[in-house]
């Protein structure tokens, strides 16, 4: 008998978008459970750590998307052959990751002038030393971040990239081809094309 799977998110791509993929290239079955921003204080105590996302497995709880994502991507051959290709995905899995902190510290800065000086570092000096090193990476890798091949590196890249697009103010696909060459790969998946096409149309972020 399969597990019974739900993913509980805000309603929002974000962290939660890498699950949905890996959930939908597998063709897993599983109940996306989207909480409002706004009704989230009523709901936070509820969670073991007071965060989301997190992914019940038949009536057990855990947080923590990268590890959510690892596991959902052994279910669906989304890993490397051995242990050291798993090393080399985690490794690009947790450069985005590191990336994606930098956008959110720039992008919930309260203060304007703080925040100005902010943008000006993460557009001239962040944005271009990441970007363009898993640009290099995914021409080096014909096309995919790592082991030349889709990995779950490559859908974790593709699944954030539009929030942090969003939470940067500067679309760094643009003028990286081959990056954007990874992005186009994982949405032309038919599984995961039909999950972005059915997505909610009042999503928050």
């Amino acid at each position: 008998m399969a597990p019974k799977y739900k993913l509980t998110y805000f309603n929002a791509k974000a962290l939660a978008e890498p699950i949905r993929f890996l959930f939908a290239y597998g063709g897993l079955e599983f109940e996306d459970v989207r909480i409002s921003t706004k009704d989230w204080p009523n709901h936070k105590s509820s969670f073991p750590y007071g965060k989301v996302p997190t992914l019940e497995v038949d009536g057990q709880i855990i947080d923590q998307s990268k590890a959510i994502g690892r596991y959902l991507a052994k279910k669906v051959g989304l890993m490397g052959k051995d242990d050291w290709e798993d090393l080399l995905i985690d490794s690009v899995v947790d450069t985005f990751n590191d990336f994606r902190l930098e956008c959110a510290e720039y992008a919930y800065e309260p203060d304007p002038k703080i925040k100005a000086k902010k943008q000006e570092k993460l557009w001239k000096e962040t944005i271009p030393f990441y970007m363009n090193k898993l640009d290099e990476l995914a021409k080096e890798n014909g096309g995919y971040l790592v082991c030349g091949k889709l990995t779950w590196a490559d859908v974790y890249v593709a699944g954030m990239h539009e929030t942090y697009i969003l939470y940067s103010g500067q679309n760094f696909l643009e003028g990286r081809a081959h990056l954007k060459s990874v992005v186009d790969k994982v949405y032309a998946i038919p599984a995961i094309k039909a999950i972005i096409d059915k997505r909610p149309s009042n999503e928050e972020f």
